[in-house]
């Protein structure tokens, strides 16, 4: 809950708009504090939107390589994470479908399991109450989209903390401690600790790395899609900050 309060009033663009708010409404009184918090929102969000600052923001959070033959070899099942959910699509017909983050870990979980021919759980429940789980919604569209079926569903979690724990109890029935953990590769360096805490062997297998800018001045343009991307960067960061307090 912590982690949810925190992402709404200390991420852009919303503390932008605070900062710049503060300072419009402190111009006369104060002078000095009024213009320096308009200047500091407007700039920050600026500084947020350029390409480069994107694309630093999310390679530091990308330790892992993508998985060796040898590791994919030693993994007993495919775990995808479930990363959020569209409301209503029409296209598919399915109602609500996976967001194009969750699209991103299914594809390369799909692609990791014919490589392999491990089986899938997926993981992801609702968030807001939905009426589907996001697993439900996965597996669906491994089926109908890739033609590959999940074994396992995990539709409770609500948390990567959850992911792990739910997962975890699911694949312990099965006699499976070694997997391949398929989520973004900025997530992932959240997600494997959890998962190791939870008790299994886990082999990442990261997807969507940090895209660099072109060595041309667009890459200095602010743009609202890397301000976007900045977003989702800050927020694991934070993410990180969060569980490691709740760690301690």
């Amino acid at each position: 809950m912590l982690l949810h309060a925190l992402k709404y009033l200390l991420l852009p663009p919303l503390i932008n708009a605070l900062l710049m708010l503060a300072g419009l409404l402190l111009w006369k009184s104060h002078r000095l504090l009024g213009p320096s918090l308009l200047v500091l929102g407007l700039a920050s969000l600026l500084v947020f939107s350029l390409p480069w600052v994107s694309y630093w923001l999310r390679k530091g959070l990308e330790p892992y390589e993508p998985p060796s033959q040898a590791l994919q070899e030693q993994a007993e099942a495919i775990v995808i994470l479930g990363g959020g959910r569209d409301y209503g699509t029409p296209e598919f017909g399915w109602g609500d479908a996976p967001n194009n983050v969750t699209w991103r870990r299914l594809g390369y979980g799909a692609w990791l399991s014919r490589e392999t021919g491990l089986p899938i759980l997926v993981s992801g429940g609702r968030v807001n109450d939905e009426t589907l789980a996001e697993a439900t919604l996965m597996a669906r569209t491994l089926g109908q989209a890739f033609g590959l079926e999940a074994r396992w569903i995990e539709g409770r979690s609500r948390t990567t903390a959850e992911n792990a724990e739910f997962s975890a109890a699911i694949l312990e029935q099965e006699g499976i401690a070694r997997i391949l953990l398929v989520s973004q590769a900025w997530h992932l360096p959240r997600a494997v600790p959890e998962f190791e805490r939870a008790g299994l062997e886990v082999t990442p297998a990261p997807t969507e790395f940090a895209s660099r800018p072109p060595p041309k001045l667009i890459a200095w343009i602010p743009r609202a899609y890397h301000l976007r991307q900045s977003t989702q960067a800050l927020h694991e960061w934070l993410g990180r900050i969060v569980y490691r307090v709740n760690a301690d």
